[in-house]
């Protein structure tokens, strides 16, 4: 186990074994004994397929730091995305089976037992040589790529990239409610829709699904940006977005969404995370040669590399998404897609957002750790009017 410096190590044998490392003429001691601790409690599935399969353990592999540039922490606090019920039910396996084992040495199946889990909010129990930015006993929040083990156990490690000092203004409940739906949000509007605090103010920006986490996130981002926000949602989340500082909300359950949005003034950018016929409309709300951008959430490229195997999906997905940014292009609009991308760096421009009063989690219902089964039921409802939270600070399991 890597020491923090100035630890003491155990006086055994092996204890006392001790590896001097001079890092800008600062010596820090390694252990080389053995990890006491050797497994953990944990979420897992053995196999994908319905909520039924999530099993509880107390056996559950301890992580260990692999590399120099990782982090070991305590899990606090996590929360669930809808992507962590498309992956128990196997969505993305192809890829992410690709991304953990690209050279195909392990045999099929070897993520498994799987935890799933993407939010985290901790506290930093150990640092790989190379870290220097965080030290043990450091709050801090962050969100672990699905390719890598999850949030649903006592411990995760993840790279220090991926990771950044959690908001002081947060509990740690709290803070688990945002990394994952904030770094998605940011991508879209940010990395490739092109936004930012300097360009946003005035702008008509639409929001196609506004009431779950990423709506919740990006109304607060835009109207902290001056953007003139509308979104849509179902009658009962009306005053939640209005508390939020959304502009118009619009009910997509009454009447046609799109004569309804066609009615209004012409957008400059549209973010869609509903997807499926919307986008057949939707392109025509934006402003034609004005750089409008329409960026979707909602993309083939996971179900295409399932279904034809991770090369023939990249191929396909690069086809539709070149073909239609073209076909757009034409009529005078931008077309992007855009995913999640981890990023300790941005989750460090949110924390200054959270602490100055901008951002705010958005929490629906929290749930013990004992209750994760009845948490993906609740998720696999919708209608999500913000975050469903795991809070484990409290359990001993």
């Amino acid at each position: 186990m890597l020491q923090p410096a100035n630890r003491k190590i155990g006086s055994g044998l092996l204890g006392r074994i001790r590896a001097k490392v001079f890092e800008n003429a600062t010596c820090r001691e390694i252990s080389t004994s053995s990890r006491k601790q050797t497994v953990m409690p944990a979420w897992v599935i053995d196999r994908y397929g319905s909520n039924s399969l999530l099993r509880f353990t107390k056996n559950s592999m301890f992580p260990i730091i692999q590399y120099p540039n990782e982090v070991m922490i305590k899990v606090h606090a996590s929360s669930l995305n809808p992507i962590d019920i498309s992956m128990r039910k196997g969505y993305g396996a192809a890829a992410l089976r690709m991304k953990r084992d690209p050279l195909h040495i392990k045999a099929a199946g070897s993520e498994f037992p799987l935890i799933l889990g993407r939010d985290v909010s901790g506290v930093v129990m150990e640092t790989g040589l190379d870290v220097s930015y965080f030290k043990p006993g450091d709050e801090v929040w962050a969100a672990v790529p699905p390719w890598k083990q999850g949030t649903l156990a006592e411990f995760v490690v993840a790279s220090a990239n991926e990771v950044a000092h959690k908001p002081k203004a947060l509990s740690h409940r709290q803070a688990a409610a945002l990394p994952y739906v904030a770094l998605t949000a940011w991508s879209a509007l940010v990395n490739n829709g092109g936004l930012n605090k300097d360009n946003c103010k005035g702008k008509r920006v639409l929001i196609l699904g506004g009431s779950g986490g990423i709506g919740t996130f990006a109304i607060q981002l835009l109207k902290g940006w001056g953007a003139h926000v509308t979104a849509t949602c179902s009658e009962n989340a009306f005053s939640l977005l209005k508390d939020l500082g959304a502009d118009l909300v619009i009910n997509y359950k009454a009447l046609s969404l799109e004569k309804q949005l066609k009615d209004l003034e012409m957008f400059d950018f549209i973010l869609d995370n509903v997807g499926g016929r919307s986008e057949a409309w939707a392109l025509n709300l934006l402003k034609p040669w004005s750089g409008a951008t329409y960026v979707t959430l909602v993309t083939p490229f996971m179900i295409n590399a399932d279904s034809l195997g991770v090369a023939n999906g990249i191929v396909k997905s690069g086809i539709t998404l070149g073909s239609k940014v073209l076909k757009h292009l034409r009529q005078g609009v931008h077309y992007r897609w855009a995913i999640f991308s981890p990023s300790g760096p941005t989750l460090d421009e949110i924390t200054e957002l959270v602490d100055d009063g901008k951002i705010r989690p958005v929490v629906e219902q929290v749930f013990s750790f004992s209750e994760v089964p009845k948490a993906f039921q609740k998720m696999e409802g919708g209608h999500a009017r913000g975050k469903t939270v795991i809070d484990r600070s409290t359990e001993c399991l």
